[in-house]
């Protein structure tokens, strides 16, 4: 790759006028501009964005953090991100924490850098108030999606978690059942312990007291479904139904009743959380809590986006509906 200096000694210029050329400055003649600009393309020089972005403090880049990227439901609001970023002519750098602490203050410390303009945390488990803020200068662009941060100063593009499973267990006790077990992970999800309290509060409207044992919990990923059904599988009296918070945990769930020798809804019915594009592909169908993944990304990226170009001093966070989707898994 051609540098500055060999498209400074090709145009006949100094560095200097190079640089100018490429940042657009003003104060280059139109001679020297066109020797720059053909030097440009017969070497064909790309400058260094990076280095731009210190020497300017502006990028077009937005950091967008995940937990996972094999998890599908953060596929359309990747989708959604990029759809927006891109109409407004921004890019997106994806990148994957793995829940991890050193790699998250990794990413963060890019952010310092001014090598992205912003962040977009889809990141439950990021704390973004303990961890994330002390470490970027005061009025560093965040937005949280997929969830709620603790930090209330930090918009966000959620949907009501505690109302969605509180329809969705509601369901299941119209339809018949008492004995409703939870497929739930850890609390220090925000999005878990809304849709905790959502089951909790339809089982106490119906005057059922919930049962520890009815509740397991388990990696947010299939094989942690089916490893906190198979606990409730051990139990002696076993639940009619199960709500899991998620639907790879959902579909894990139906593995492990189906390797148990039971049925699902006939033994046991089972509900989701996300409408992932699988929960349409199980034996059988799951039904699920839909949430608008794809306009969930697109909103985010927009209040980034408006918020960089300061067409609003505050940004309001955005609660999108939610609806419950039905289907095989819970219909006799």
């Amino acid at each position: 790759m051609a540098s500055i200096q060999e498209v400074a000694r090709e145009a006949g210029v100094s560095t200097a006028t190079v640089s100018r050329v490429i940042n657009n400055h003003p104060f280059v003649s139109d001679k020297s501009r066109q020797s720059v600009e053909k030097a440009i393309r017969k070497l064909n020089y790309e400058p260094n964005m990076m280095g731009r972005n210190l020497r300017t403090s502006s990028t077009n880049m937005l950091l967008v953090l995940l937990p996972s990227i094999s998890n599908p439901f953060y596929s359309k609001i990747l989708q959604g991100i990029q759809d927006t970023a891109r109409r407004k002519g921004y890019y997106i750098l994806v990148c994957e924490t793995d829940a991890s602490s050193e790699i998250q203050s990794f990413f963060i410390n890019t952010a310092k850098q001014q090598l992205a303009a912003g962040i977009i945390s889809l990141d439950p488990s990021l704390d973004l108030e303990d961890v994330l803020l002390p470490q970027l200068q005061d009025g560093y662009p965040i937005i949280q999606c997929g969830d709620s941060p603790q930090n209330d100063t930090i918009p966000y593009v959620s949907i009501d978690n505690a109302m969605a499973a509180y329809k969705a267990v509601k369901y299941l006790l119209a339809t018949g059942h008492t004995r409703i077990a939870l497929i739930t992970a850890s609390d220090d999800f925000r999005y878990a312990t809304a849709r905790h309290e959502g089951y909790m509060k339809a089982l106490a409207e119906s005057g059922i007291q919930p049962r520890e044992e009815w509740i397991s919990r388990g990696e947010v990923d299939y094989e942690g479904g089916r490893l906190a059904m198979q606990k409730l599988l051990t139990l002696d009296e076993l639940p009619t139904a199960v709500f899991a918070i998620g639907d790879i945990m959902a579909i894990g769930a139906l593995k492990a009743i189906r390797e148990a020798g039971l049925h699902t809804p006939s033994d046991i019915a089972v509900i989701g959380f996300d409408n992932i594009p699988f929960s349409n592909m199980t034996t059988p169908t799951l039904t699920t809590v839909s949430q608008p993944m794809y306009d969930m990304g697109c909103s985010a990226a927009q209040m980034m986006i408006d918020k960089l170009n300061q067409k609003e001093k505050t940004i309001k966070s955005l609660i999108l509906s939610h609806e419950l989707i039905i289907r095989e898994s819970t219909e006799l």
